[in-house]
């Protein structure tokens, strides 16, 4: 973050949603105003590549941590039965999140607890399992690629795996793919951050659909202000003129009421 403040000369930069240290892929950085729009994005579904290592259960759920035990015979373990563990995941569920994680435990982050060796469990919570699949089984690694709602924890996911199959499992490698339509083929290195890496407000918010202002209506939203709407327009909503995203605003009873405002009056 410290690199793309000063290539681009400015305080105003936020990132939506951490990676773990050991974890790869793509990161979405939001720079000057358009930082206000964290919350539409982290909400978006995220793909992940990942590899967990099955027989053997660690503290932290990855391989950071120490083995809770010594590895499980994984004789007999088929491919078959690791598709179906697999499939189960798939749909809502309830998941604890690991004890190192960023949880909030008593009003402390969890992960801080844990590392004085205060025995944590951060809350039980929903999540969805968009899609699930096996991409490779060669014991004792398997490697699998997973859509989830925000706040899911793949960590968390290998852990159930290897309790389900009665193995134990840990994350031995993490790579974010996608969050929304932004995918990580489409992102720049940090290290060739630049100017002209930046991209429009509304490219992070393809999910949302569009409605167009004219210059009375713009000018309304950029001080705040809700305007008519059709009746059918309901949620939230990108509301753009000249191609430039002016405000995210929650559409409904026939009005845009901006809930984020980007566009100067």
């Amino acid at each position: 973050m410290q690199r793309v403040r000063r290539v681009l000369k400015t305080r105003a930069v936020g990132h939506t949603g951490t990676l773990d240290p050991f974890a790869t892929g793509l990161l979405v950085v939001l720079v000057g105003r358009a930082t206000r729009l964290a919350r539409f994005v982290e909400a978006e579904a995220k793909t992940y590549l990942a590899t967990a290592r099955l027989g053997v259960a660690t503290d932290t759920d990855d391989g950071t941590g120490t083995p809770l035990g010594p590895p499980a015979d994984l004789t007999g373990l088929t491919t078959a039965r690791v598709v179906e563990a697999l499939a189960g995941f798939a749909g809502e569920q309830r998941q604890f999140p690991p004890r190192y994680s960023a949880k909030h435990v008593d009003g402390q982050r969890s992960y801080r607890l844990a590392r004085r060796g205060i025995a944590v469990q951060p809350a039980e919570t929903t999540v969805v399992v968009r899609r699930i699949d096996l991409v490779d089984y060669a014991p004792p690694e398997l490697v699998f690629r997973v859509t989830v709602s925000a706040g899911t924890y793949v960590r968390a996911l290998a852990r159930d795996l290897g309790e389900r199959l009665g193995v134990g499992a840990h994350l031995t490698a993490l790579r974010r793919e996608s969050i929304g339509a932004l995918r990580v083929e489409d992102a720049v290195r940090l290290a060739e951050v630049d100017a002209s890496a930046v991209r429009p407000a509304r490219a992070v918010l393809g999910h949302l659909p569009a409605i167009e202002l004219d210059e009375a209506a713009r000018a309304a939203v950029s001080h705040g202000r809700a305007v008519p709407a059709d009746a059918d327009a309901q949620g939230d909503v990108a509301l753009v003129h000249a191609g430039e995203l002016v405000a995210v605003a929650r559409a409904g009873d026939g009005w845009l009421r901006p809930s984020v405002v980007l566009g100067t009056p």
